[in-house]
């Protein structure tokens, strides 16, 4: 007498959580797409820094505006910054790089 009930129970306890994931499922899918985390330049610098490799290092464009570049700089520098834990090898590049694409290049290269 009691199997029945408890077989009943079981399968309505199924129901309810097959019709809670399909639920679940379905908002998964309509929430609106989200930004991915954006992958940054892996390294491996050149002895004289490009134009090209700066854009890289900071994750933008090389046709990119003055403004985007300082944005990307500040972006990229609080994930790198020495007083934080980063590399102080790291920061002059990231700096070199933000100064060549804001037309600061200077005649000698990275100290490191």
């Amino acid at each position: 007498m009691v199997a029945p009930l408890v077989a009943g129970l079981a399968v309505a306890a199924a129901a309810y959580a097959g019709r809670y994931g399909i639920q679940a499922w379905q908002a998964f899918k309509a929430r609106p797409p989200t930004v991915r985390m954006r992958k940054f330049y892996d390294g491996g610098f050149q002895p004289k820094m490009t134009r090209r490799e700066a854009a890289l290092i900071l994750g933008v464009r090389e046709s990119t505006s003055l403004d985007k570049v300082k944005e990307a700089h500040r972006r990229v520098m609080v994930a790198n910054h020495p007083d934080a834990g980063g590399s102080h090898y790291l920061a002059s590049k990231i700096n070199e790089a933000k100064d060549l694409m804001l037309g600061k290049a200077k005649s000698s290269s990275s100290p490191f």
